[in-house]
């Protein structure tokens, strides 16, 4: 991934883009519903790496993939078009399985806290040691 502010601020744009560009002007059904959750750049601001998530089914997610790179074309003429570069980088889409993964690791969190508080209830309570005066209270014969 390329370094320093150039890439970063260009990635945010592009993001912004096609963010607002899928959400206005592309009319495909098969995209439904998506989020552009980040565009990592290479080194040279030639490939700009699309990364996006949808909450669908895998199958729904296929067709999602499909009618992204059908789309794809438009997007980067309409990019050529918005934004001021010499060159308009090539874009690919990927789905961002980090969303998934967290899931997954929120998942198993919960399930060992359950696991955990389960073993808890079922554990016997330990007996309550015999309370012994302190040093400050008086004893019998002071």
């Amino acid at each position: 991934m390329a370094q320093g502010f150039r890439p970063n601020k260009l990635g945010d744009q592009i993001r912004a883009e096609i963010s607002d560009m899928l959400a206005r002007e592309v009319h495909d059904p098969g995209i439904g519903f998506i989020t552009i959750t980040r565009v990592s750049l290479t080194a040279d601001l030639q490939i700009a790496r699309v990364y996006y998530t949808t909450m669908a089914t895998d199958a729904a997610r296929k067709d999602t993939a499909r009618a992204i790179q059908r789309a794809t074309p438009f997007l980067r003429h309409q990019l050529a078009g918005r934004l001021r570069l010499r060159r308009v980088p090539e874009l690919e889409f990927r789905f961002d399985q980090t969303v998934e993964q967290h899931d997954r690791i929120e998942r198993i969190i919960h399930e060992i806290h359950e696991e955990d508080a389960a073993r808890r209830q079922d554990a016997p309570e330990p007996a309550a040691p015999d309370e012994a005066p302190h040093d400050d209270e008086p004893t019998e014969g002071d």
